[in-house]
């Protein structure tokens, strides 16, 4: 298999000592995971975790209705939380791009922040924190907000990366036909920018739903709140679990490989 030009620049072309060292390494690896597998399947097996009386619950129409609802559930707050963070991010962009020091360093210190928090401490602010001041926020916001927040933080540095990749010479030759510096960014930067980042943005998505699942911290009635529920009602934890993470496997692989497949389109390279 021929070498793209990154993998050339980057690694040195394999001998057949090599190759031989990678298949041996790679089976190796492959049995070792088989077995792993085959071992856990046993010990599931001994413990009763396959008995039917596990499983029958999926025979119940209510069972997958209840699903699909916390499906719906993760899908709003998802589009919700993306939709908001694409122009969160591209404003927090500008900010930290600014030529006005405050407002360079107001940017910088929100992205930074938030970057370095974690999502599930914002969910539990604004549960807790809001309410002391009166303000009585939906289980919808209480989860989207905080997701929204790091995902503009870190669509801020991909749209700034893209920026940066826009060839300097582009920018400068609008200047010299009299375009202002916002005409310019308008027609010729950011149309760039965004041919660059439009699949690292689809890919960013993954993030975001993967985060829909702190919803159980505000009993906001997402996929995983609704997977509790059965669970608790149901005493079948293994079935539950292992059905609700197959979708959201299947979910997350659509995305990327409509990242993937948005990148080959355009030609781009996924920024990370």
């Amino acid at each position: 298999m021929a070498l793209t030009p990154t993998e050339a620049a980057l690694f040195e072309v394999q001998g057949p000592r090599t190759r031989r060292r990678v298949l041996i390494g790679t089976v190796i690896a492959v049995l070792a995971l088989v077995a792993l597998v085959a071992w856990m399947l046993v010990l599931l097996y001994d413990n009763g975790q396959f008995a039917s009386a596990y499983w029958s619950l999926f025979a119940d129409i209510h069972v997958w209705t209840f699903l699909w609802q916390g499906f719906v559930g993760t899908v709003r707050a998802s589009l919700g939380a993306g939709a908001i963070a694409l122009v969160g991010g591209l404003v927090l962009m500008f900010g930290r791009m600014s030529s006005i020091p405050p407002v360079r360093w107001l940017a910088t210190t929100v992205i930074e922040i938030v970057r370095g928090t974690p999502t599930l401490l914002f969910i539990y602010f604004f549960f807790l924190v809001p309410s002391q001041f009166g303000v009585h926020m939906s289980t919808y916001w209480m989860v989207v907000i905080p997701i929204t927040l790091y995902a503009s933080a870190v669509l801020a540095e991909v749209y700034r990366a893209g920026v940066q990749a826009v060839p300097h010479g582009q920018s400068e030759a609008g200047l010299s036909v009299g375009l202002t510096k916002w005409q310019n960014y308008r027609y010729i930067v950011l149309p760039q920018m965004f041919r660059m980042v439009v699949p690292t943005m689809v890919a960013q998505l993954v993030v975001v739903v993967k985060d829909t699942t702190f919803g159980y911290v505000v009993t906001y009635p997402e996929m995983m709140q609704n997977t509790k529920v059965i669970i608790a009602n149901s005493n079948s934890l293994l079935p539950v679990y292992l059905v609700t993470g197959v979708i959201y496997i299947m979910v997350n692989y659509a995305i990327s490989r409509t990242a993937r497949w948005m990148s080959q389109r355009s030609n781009a390279t996924i920024l990370v």
